[in-house]
């Protein structure tokens, strides 16, 4: 499916990608961000722009750590159906990624304990691993009457 970012180049998302729906104001400025579309499939995309890009001309720390932290989010949502915030977030960079490349998260659970999830996702681009994240999410209490959802 053909997007076209800020600067108006068109670009390719990966098939099985769709654009994420429950973006907030950060992610909307900072993005856009995409998600696997399979049922069961927790991956996070990011097609990295210009101006996700450090002065060298590739991927900024900052950005890479919030699109890691929205990854995350997204899978402990995914497992738990709740709402949470970070505790923790550690970002081990392995390589840079140049702005054009197509950057996904690929998240796994490693553990749930009562209001605590840990969680870890490879950034990758293409089969070339460019970081790992790890994190400690807090769920949150579910207010009554009012629905979970994002």
């Amino acid at each position: 499916m053909p997007e076209t970012s800020d600067d108006q180049t068109p670009h390719v998302i990966p098939a099985g990608f769709e654009l994420s729906k429950s973006r907030g104001p950060f992610t909307t400025h900072n993005g856009p961000t995409y998600r696997a579309s399979a049922k069961g499939d927790m991956r996070s995309g990011l097609l990295v722009l210009d101006r996700h890009c450090n002065s060298m001309g590739f991927l900024h720390g900052g950005m890479a750590s919030a699109f890691a932290d929205g990854a995350l989010a997204w899978a402990v949502w995914h497992e738990t159906r709740r709402m949470s915030v970070t505790l923790k977030l550690t970002l081990s960079f392995l390589d840079i990624v140049r702005a054009g490349a197509w950057l996904e998260a690929r998240p796994g659970i490693d553990a749930v304990h009562d209001e605590l999830v840990h969680v870890h996702a490879d950034l990758v681009t293409g089969s070339h691993k460019a970081a790992r994240a790890e994190a400690v999410f807090r769920l949150l209490r579910r207010r009554p009457g009012r629905e979970s959802g994002r």
